[in-house]
């Protein structure tokens, strides 16, 4: 991921989940908050209900890959949280994908297609 750095630390997770926008589906929700940066900061969040580590990093890898594909569409300056839910497990790639830039859009974090 070229332009984005990862958010870390716990207290930064837990600003966003209470003071930023939300956008959720069946899949994913994904948390955003503008921040003071130039740039973007991703988190992506697979809890353990979701399976052993082997079926937690499949998830984590296409939600990662979704985003790094996109990432040259997104505005810059903030920060993003995405959490994988429990169908994402059983989901294909292209449909994490369609929702995730669904939910990107929805939120206001795409940049508009130029005309």
């Amino acid at each position: 991921m070229q332009f984005t750095q990862p958010i870390r630390q716990n207290f930064e997770f837990r600003r966003l989940y209470y003071r930023g926008k939300c956008g959720a589906g069946p899949l994913v929700a994904i948390y955003c908050l503008k921040n003071r940066l130039g740039h973007n900061r991703l988190g992506i969040t697979v809890g353990g209900k979701l399976g052993n580590a082997v079926t937690r990093n499949r998830v984590r890898r296409r939600i990662s890959e979704s985003y790094r594909l996109m990432e040259s569409e997104l505005n810059q300056g903030f920060d993003i949280v995405i959490v994988a839910r429990s169908k994402a497990v059983t989901a294909e790639y292209r449909q994490i994908n369609a929702e995730i830039r669904s939910k990107m859009k929805k939120l206001g974090l795409l940049e508009k297609a130029p005309i």
